[in-house]
């Protein structure tokens, strides 16, 4: 029986990964906002229903594993260090290289840019995307409230949340400009969003008191 459902599984797995690598392929040559879910469905030879019952929407086809990239978020934030703050345990897993950023070839870059401008170029995708750092930003206010001793519709963790999912927001943004400007140096981006990210950082960690404090 454990053979039997592990085959199934797998079968599933293989299932999924079809039809969001045929999804994928299709929206970066075509446009996510151009290319119905049926013809997903048909390049991919299953029918709409099957791609339903994976994808709940047309976004997930897109932004599939968002849960668990906001599952590992909050762990490194609840799992950091003692003495570590829960910015700086934020800031460096969100600095950490993933995407187009770890891309070990060129080929797997050039599809990952692809998809990256895909999702710039798509007002769909873009409001997904805010709907995504809305959640990402209750759960850390919550788990921030949790670790303070105060509730989840106290202000502070909220505010605490919003900037830090915010930093999050402008490095994918930051990426998402500077591959639209065409071709650029792989190595030297990632030193950009790593420096960029560090710098935003330390002003959210000293504090807005002396920032841009206006000069005679």
């Amino acid at each position: 029986m454990q053979v039997e459902l592990g085959l199934r599984e797998r079968k599933k797995q293989r299932t999924r990964q079809l039809i969001a690598e045929t999804a994928r392929q299709l929206f970066v040559e075509h446009g996510f906002d151009k290319v119905p879910v049926a013809d997903v469905a048909r390049a991919a030879e299953v029918s709409e229903a099957t791609v339903f019952n994976y994808f709940p929407t047309k976004e997930d086809l897109v932004f599939q594993g968002m849960e668990a990239f906001e599952a590992e978020l909050l762990r490194a934030v609840r799992d950091r260090p003692v003495g570590e703050s829960a910015a700086a345990a934020f800031g460096h897993f969100v600095t950490q290289r993933r995407g187009v950023l770890a891309a070990e070839d060129e080929q797997t870059a050039h599809r990952l840019v692809g998809v990256t401008r895909m999702i710039a170029e798509s007002p769909a995708l873009q409001a997904r995307q805010r709907e995504i750092f809305a959640r990402y930003t209750a759960s850390l206010a919550a788990l921030l409230a949790e670790e303070s001793g105060g509730s989840p519709a106290d202000l502070v963790p909220r505010v605490v949340a919003a900037a830090l999912v915010g930093l999050h927001a402008e490095l994918i943004g930051y990426v998402h400009r500077r591959l639209a400007d065409g071709p650029v140096d792989r190595a030297q981006l990632v030193r950009d969003v790593e420096a960029e990210g560090q710098r935003a950082l330390q002003v959210l960690e000293a504090g807005l008191a002396g920032y841009a404090t206006k000069r005679g």
